[in-house]
């Protein structure tokens, strides 16, 4: 019979923390699945893209701010710490909150993929089973590579990720589901993927 080893982690989520705080503010430090990940420094289109989506949200629902930079404890997954590019969360949410604040009582949050070579490993798999067992509602990935918005639903606490996974190709529209209830008409994201 083979037994499975649990990975261990490269350190602490205190030395990690350490690490991040000391980091020049041109490098994104994230802790998932016990490993030190870089974020990509994020292109024009990138930032057009989160910048579109904040329009979206606040012209539908001004009630909602969508935060960017704002750290996450996603703890259920392995103590780890990640910066979404964007965080959906009732206005004012995380006022008071230090760079890593508690999942709790965000409805959604949002990556968009970057042309690196971990996007797969990190955006695709990693994130969606910390953002799931953290009780996070929504995870809404917009996927340049294969042109396509994601949104999963239905976090599983008990296995992580989501028990839903909606895949939309670039130019239909795709429903945020109550708590959000916003339509996005993703045509205008063609302009904004190689």
């Amino acid at each position: 019979m083979t037994v499975m080893a649990e990975r261990t982690s490269q350190m602490s989520v205190e030395e990690f923390e350490t690490i991040a705080a000391a980091a020049p503010e041109t490098v994104t430090l994230e802790f998932i699945d016990g490993r030190i990940r870089v974020k990509a420094v994020t292109d024009g289109d990138h930032s057009t893209i989160v910048s579109w989506l904040a329009r979206r949200c606040m012209q539908t629902r001004p009630d909602l701010d969508l935060y960017q930079g704002q750290g996450l404890r996603v703890e259920a997954y392995r103590e780890g710490r990640a910066k979404p590019d964007a965080v959906l969360a009732p206005e004012a949410h995380f006022a008071g909150h230090g760079e890593w604040a508690d999942p709790g009582g965000t409805l959604m949050v949002v990556e968009v993929t970057s042309y690196d070579s971990d996007t797969d490993r990190r955006d695709r798999h990693e994130k969606p089973a910390a953002y799931g067992q953290s009780g996070i509602p929504l995870y809404l990935l917009i996927d340049r590579d294969s042109r396509t918005v994601i949104l999963h639903s239905s976090p599983d606490r008990r296995v992580g990720g989501y028990s839903e996974v909606h895949v939309a190709k670039f130019g239909e529209k795709v429903l945020l589901p109550e708590p959000i209830g916003i339509e996005l008409d993703t045509e205008i994201l063609e302009n904004y993927a190689r």
